[in-house]
């Protein structure tokens, strides 16, 4: 039977003939893998592989942490003054703007998210390198002149050191974008892994921060699995500190890893944020922003809006309207203008997503809409049908755990207390969203939600300058903000004495 949903089948686009190869960037050249072995990546839309890329081993990552070791600690770019770093950021972000159509493809082709997306994102990214470059211009410590006439205490902040940055496939592009520039900015030196799925953007921006003129070593590229190059990464004594994107499992394996050589750990992991929605709220937006918030990246996003906390006396109505909205969405080829959903990732986390919506069946929940693989006509790849899980209740692993697709869980509630309890009963802690007209019910509630972010009368609103992070299970530490560029600063106190002034502790003969 034909689904009763928007689908947008393949385009003509020509897809590339030959894979892409990508190579590793170490101390400002492009090596193979001693071994000389690679892995190929296969476009989940497509199915055709895309992208065959150096997988990196333990020689490739010592080098790289060697490499960047050695550029820290000689000052070649740790030295310079925030004037110059913020030059080099700047023409960064001209490069990535100039670039903006081919990086936005690659991304398409590898992720699997709309053409439309990419773009926005890779132009989001640009905006990112542009606020660090401001960072690095306004840095500055404390001085303390109110320490009795003898003293002077002035607080430095330094940069951490070598920074090891690990980033996921969901938003390749931009997650890198809110950790390398910041800590460019800061003067650190850095060894970037990207996700063995989306490896190829990342190379991109390798290459555009050495036609920029980023000295050699400061910034090193290594492609492969989290065995051996994360692991490493996180374990190797040279390196100051590790910053992650991902998963909640993996990042609690990397504080385990980094805990004997007590590296500085910073991590930005899952969500299960709700949106809760009060009786007087402006319906209209927020049944949009209800689908946006679902939908958006596949809802493979640790933002994604993926339960939704529904007072009763709307709870049927809301329903209805996010099912009817949830049918007019593009669904289909990415590489297709009009595409508002694109591919999964992958086939494991096609299967992952679907294991999740036939529990919540088991469990006693009804399916509104979707709950299936989708085909879309002319694609080999993987895509899911946009779904509504309604009679969702709290102690289904569909309301707990974190689904990481296009699947939206319909829970009630009564009174404040309970829309708060539901709120906080989830380990996770990233965001959380409130619909009101009432801005008492708005500030009650942002006040006593216990996430990183709280959206009021919207979801998944971005700014350069407002700190992004998680709390409980969904990480520690702040992206973006200045927060983000604290995150790669050390902190150092410095006390001088004026004159000869120092009272003798031992008398003198």
């Amino acid at each position: 039977e034909m689904l009763d949903l928007t689908l947008v089948a393949a385009t003509d686009a020509t897809l590339p003939a030959e894979p892409a190869e990508v190579r590793h960037l170490i101390a400002g050249e492009w090596r193979a893998s001693a071994d000389g072995a690679t892995f190929d990546r296969r476009s989940p839309a497509h199915g055709v592989v895309v992208t065959r890329a150096a997988k990196g081993g333990v020689a490739e990552t010592e080098a790289a942490i060697a490499a960047a070791r050695q550029a820290f600690d000689d000052g070649r770019w740790s030295e310079l003054s925030g004037k110059e770093r913020a030059t080099l950021l700047l023409r960064v972000a001209d490069l990535i703007d100039r670039d903006r159509e081919r990086i936005a493809r690659v991304e398409t082709l590898e992720a699997g998210k709309p053409i439309a997306q990419s773009r926005a994102e890779i132009e989001g990214a640009a905006d990112l390198w542009r606020y660090a470059a401001a960072l690095a211009r306004t840095l500055s410590g404390d001085s303390h002149n109110s320490l009795g006439r003898d003293i002077l205490g002035v607080v430095l902040k330094e940069p951490i050191g070598v920074a090891a940055i690990i980033c996921p496939w969901n938003f390749p592009f931009l997650i890198v974008s809110q950790k390398l520039p910041f800590a460019l900015a800061a003067g650190c030196a850095a060894v970037v892994k990207p996700s063995e799925m989306t490896p190829s953007t990342t190379v991109i921006l390798g290459e555009l921060l050495m036609e920029a003129g980023l000295p050699a070593g400061v910034c090193n590229i290594v492609l492969g699995f989290g065995d051996p190059v994360g692991a490493l990464m996180t374990t190797d004594p040279r390196v100051d500190m590790v910053t992650f994107t991902g998963s909640t499992g993996v990042g609690k394996a990397i504080v385990a890893a980094a805990a004997p050589t007590l590296k500085k750990v910073s991590l930005e992991l899952g969500g299960k944020n709700p949106q809760v929605i009060f009786p007087d709220a402006d319906l209209d937006g927020a049944v949009d922003a209800i689908v946006f918030g679902v939908y958006f990246n596949a809802g493979e996003c640790c933002n994604s809006g993926s339960r939704i906390i529904v007072h009763e006396d709307v709870a049927e109505e809301v329903t209805a309207r996010v099912v009817a909205l949830s049918r007019k969405v593009a669904f289909g080829d990415p590489l297709n203008e009009a595409t508002k959903v694109g591919a999964i990732v992958s086939p494991e986390h096609q299967a992952k997503i679907d294991g999740y919506v036939k529990g919540a069946v088991a469990a006693g929940a009804t399916v509104r809409l979707g709950g299936a693989a989708l085909d879309v006509p002319g694609l080999g790849g993987q895509f899911y049908q946009p779904t509504v899980v309604a009679g969702v209740t709290p102690d289904m692993a569909i309301a707990r755990e974190e689904v990481f697709g296009p699947v939206l869980s319909v829970l009630t509630f009564r009174t404040m207390e309970e829309a708060v309890s539901l709120t906080n009963a989830a380990s996770y802690g990233l965001s959380a969203g409130v619909w009101s007209e009432n801005v008492h019910t708005c500030l009650a509630f942002a006040r006593a939600a216990r996430a990183g972010t709280v959206w009021t009368n919207t979801w998944m609103d971005g700014f350069a300058e407002l700190p992004f992070g998680g709390v409980k299970e969904s990480g520690q530490g702040r992206e973006l903000g200045r927060y983000g560029l604290e995150e790669f600063l050390e902190v150092k106190t410095v006390q001088m004495r004026i004159g000869r002034t120092r009272t003798p502790w031992v008398a003198a003969g």
